[in-house]
């Protein structure tokens, strides 16, 4: 479990609410006596460095490291990127572009996997978040200090072309060799969007970007026309995007002129973001699904319909991301996120948790502590003084500020079924590489036998079964992987019995991943939503009793 909330983690640290294209700052005017004396004072040190020190120094890496410093030291979203850096973060909002398709973050000196693109090349073979590439190509790229530029242009390249990367995974003790071939990364931020009865339809949003507005109401299209009245929205581990974009699906919850979320500062004045319209789905009954994986412009969006009472949230407390990044545009083409402000829910309350400036380790370690203090288990677990205490807009409900969104219905992390056992299991994070590797190769074999017998999702998903042939099959891959070329090694006693306990977990993700293969990113959702999804399964329940869903609400 720890495992997937320090992928969470390293994913969070790079999520942001931004205000979008167009909306790019540079700072100009005169500075006032107390700035004068201080840039004199950074001059100064610097011609020291330079003219002074030892050995040669390069003024422009001098600057880059003072300025990453000193936004270090003020708060855990403020950021420096490089010229190069901006085209890369702007990429996986806007558009679409040819790679590997995962995102990643450079940590001391070692690149982690933060994210995984759905249906990319690197997910086929079997990369996975928390992964770090230690070599590219042979070329070693970890603890040699390698520009995050040059790792970039490493792994990106043309439609078709390969690259070799080697892995290091937790709790796998050899380095995993993969061989990707790079395509174009298809750039979407609405993976699902389906009935899930005769009334309830369901929308899967994985962030906020330019499009996503556009997306949702273009899904919600034929749902609506199939009689839809019930809406589940499913926002788990959404780390948030373009604030524009949050405002706007918002909006559509709500009438015209209720407030969406406001922004204030030292040096930034309250701004409201108001309802322009009376939504398209203002009356639809509405759950809203989050995690603590939820950031940023999904905590927005999560806000502004408890504190309206418009609908539920369900699933468990939002990671709490809730300060603004104007990007400053710097004369080289670079430029630095600087938090200017915070956002704030309807009823003002804060969206973001607390930090210590400069204090960045123990903010990224505050999921593994809410993990430890089994907030993600019990929400007895969770406690807030009565001074973070508000009452929503129209039924005077108590909710909590202090930092994230506190869901109104409350659904444990699973620590005992079969999801619990490969959380907990040694063995799974050996194989778990594998199962992408099996699954493909499984239908690269039978691919016009599988299109013949299971035409669509229907049969696909009542009459395919992973056989006992298919498991042992499964096995004896990890078995010759493990021999480097020899006798194939045997399961210990301990990983047999560990076997049986994942075995089930096992066969469903293959399962679903061939479905993935053989249909669409929306059927593989259909599939692993019945398994893997529980806390839609509590959202549906509630959305379909009409005395629970009010009772929740306050009525």
């Amino acid at each position: 479990m720890k495992n997937l909330i320090y992928a969470a983690i390293l994913a969070l640290t790079m999520s942001s609410c931004s205000y979008g294209q167009g909306s790019r700052t540079r700072i100009s005017g005169m500075p006032d006596n107390d700035m004068v004396a201080a840039i004199q004072k950074v001059y100064t040190a610097m011609n020291a460095v330079k003219n002074l020190y030892v050995d040669t120094i390069n003024s422009s890496q001098l600057s880059e490291n003072m300025i990453i410093d000193m936004l270090g030291r003020l708060d855990p979203h403020s950021s420096y990127l490089s010229a190069d850096e901006v085209k890369a973060a702007d990429e996986p909002l806007q558009g679409n572009f040819d790679g590997i398709g995962v995102q990643f973050n450079m940590l001391t000196d070692t690149l982690y996997i933060i994210q995984v693109i759905s249906g990319g090349p690197s997910e086929k073979v079997g990369i996975l978040a928390g992964d770090k590439i230690i070599k590219v190509d042979g070329t070693l790229i970890a603890g040699v200090k390698m520009d995050q530029n040059k790792v970039v242009s490493m792994l990106k390249g043309p439609k078709g072309t390969k690259v070799n990367v080697e892995i290091l995974r937790r709790n796998v003790s050899k380095p995993i060799n993969f061989e990707i071939t790079r395509d174009r990364i298809p750039v979407t931020s609405l993976d699902a969007a389906y009935m899930l009865d005769s009334r309830t339809a369901y929308i899967k949003l994985k962030q906020f970007s330019a499009t996503t507005y556009d997306e949702m109401m273009e899904a919600l299209k034929p749902l609506q026309q199939q009689g839809m009245t019930n809406l589940i929205i499913d926002l788990q581990n959404n780390g948030g995007g373009y604030l524009k974009a949050a405002i706007d699906v918002a909006n559509e919850f709500l009438k015209s002129g209720e407030l969406i979320v406001y922004t204030e500062g030292v040096h930034q004045k309250r701004e409201n973001a108001i309802a322009r319209h009376s939504g398209s789905l203002s009356d639809c009954k509405l759950i809203v699904l989050v995690n603590e994986a939820s950031a940023s412009a999904s905590e927005i969006v999560s806000g502004a319909i408890q504190d309206w009472d418009r609908g539920l949230i369900v699933g468990r407390r939002t990671f709490g991301k809730g300060l603004v990044q104007r990007p400053v545009e710097l004369p080289d083409g670079s430029m630095i996120r600087l938090t200017t402000a915070h956002y704030y829910t309807p009823v003002g309350r804060s969206i973001q948790k607390p930090y210590v400036k400069g204090d960045s380790e123990s903010y990224h370690r505050d999921l593994i502590d809410r993990y430890n203090r089994g907030e993600m288990i019990s929400a007895d677990s969770i406690h807030f003084p009565d001074s973070l205490k508000f009452n929503t807009l129209v039924n005077k409900r108590t909710v909590y500020g202090g930092g994230g969104i506190m869901p109104d219905y409350f659904v444990s992390i699973d620590t005992t079924g079969m999801i619990g056992a490969a959380n907990k299991s040694t063995f799974y994070p050996e194989i778990a590489n594998l199962i992408y590797k099996y699954s493909n190769r499984l239908v690269d074999n039978n691919r016009s036998e599988y299109k013949r017998k299971y035409p669509d999702f229907e049969a696909l998903n009542k009459n395919f079964t992973i056989t006992d042939k298919m498991f042992d099959d499964f096995l004896d891959m990890y078995r010759n992987e493990k021999s480097d070329g020899g006798k194939p090694v045997a399961l210990t006693e301990e990983q047999q019995k560990d076997w049986e306990g994942i075995k089930t977990f096992v066969g469903l993700q293959i399962k679903s991943l061939i479905i993935r293969d053989l249909t669409d990113e929306q059927e593989y959702y259909r599939f692993s939503n019945i398994y893997f999804n529980e806390p839609l399964k509590k959202a549906l329940a509630i959305i379909n009793n009409s005395d629970e869903y009010n009772k929740l609400l306050g009525y």
